[in-house]
């Protein structure tokens, strides 16, 4: 007889191939600007959840609605109460994330939105990538084992019939909590070998895989990190027209995925 906690690993092993073999039925799509995410909005014709999931007192944001044969679900961590900006970075993402998972139990999350790039690693304005790995570069603890925790490197969850069927580019993903890029923070960058960086995509993973939640990435780059503009700028001058290119790829993304298990994408 094997050992209770054997037993347990291999039911738990059982649940999620079983998982894997159903279609994906609930999917969560984190976006943290309101600017991301009106038009996929719009194209999937989600309703604003008018009486929250959520806990009471939070600026958080879901859309939902069936599209096709999926529950979407669209969270947009809100606007800060004091300042009136949307709540971008790794905190609100975290929490966001945290809660739609206990709230919807989703299938699958995507993490969609825009990013910085690296033209010297064949990033463009208006480029659309799918990360495969994340990592943060804004973390630092030089103590060893502590200095791994910091950086938590992890590969994406693999969707090779993804990539043969949407026209993506594909790149590491860096996240920290700056627009901007300090000789620090391009140190890291060039140590986690990153074409696109963001503010919420590694810790949208940390959590995920803290719940065995498959969840990937959608990056559409607004700026070149080492090109010649103010990254601000840029930013703002490409906001809009990128925002339309990272909407193109999701609904690509979500129309593929119809019908279809975790394992065949």
């Amino acid at each position: 007889m094997a050992p209770l906690g054997d037993s347990t690993n291999i039911a738990e092993e059982v649940m999620v191939a079983e998982a894997e073999k159903r279609p994906v039925s609930t999917i969560v799509i984190i976006i943290a600007m309101q600017t991301e995410a009106l038009p996929l909005v719009t194209k999937f014709q989600l309703s604003e959840d008018l009486d929250s999931v959520f806990p009471k007192g939070v600026p958080w944001v879901r859309y939902h609605g069936l599209y096709k044969d999926l529950h979407i679900n669209i969270i947009w961590p809100g606007k800060d109460g004091v300042l009136g900006v949307d709540s971008v970075g790794t905190i609100s993402a975290s929490l966001v994330t945290y809660a739609s998972i206990q709230a919807l139990q989703p299938d699958l999350i995507i993490n969609a939105g825009t990013a910085g790039g690296f033209k010297a690693k064949g990033a463009s304005i208006g480029d659309v990538f799918l990360a495969c790995d994340v990592a943060f570069h804004d973390r630092r603890i030089p103590i060893p084992v502590f200095d791994q925790y910091g950086i938590c490197a992890k590969q994406t969850f693999p969707t090779p019939n993804i990539l043969k069927e949407v026209q993506l580019k594909v790149g590491k993903l860096s996240t920290g909590d700056s627009l901007d890029m300090s000789p620090h923070d391009e140190a890291a960058i060039i140590a986690n070998d990153a074409t696109v960086k963001d503010m919420e995509g590694a810790a949208v993973a940390y959590v995920a895989d803290l719940f065995s939640v498959p969840a990937i990435f959608i990056k559409a780059v607004t700026d070149i990190v080492d090109g010649e503009k103010p990254t601000a700028e840029e930013f703002l001058q490409n906001l809009v027209a990128v925002t339309a290119a990272l909407d193109q790829s999701v609904t690509q993304v979500v129309d593929f995925i119809s019908g279809k298990s975790i394992s065949e994408l």
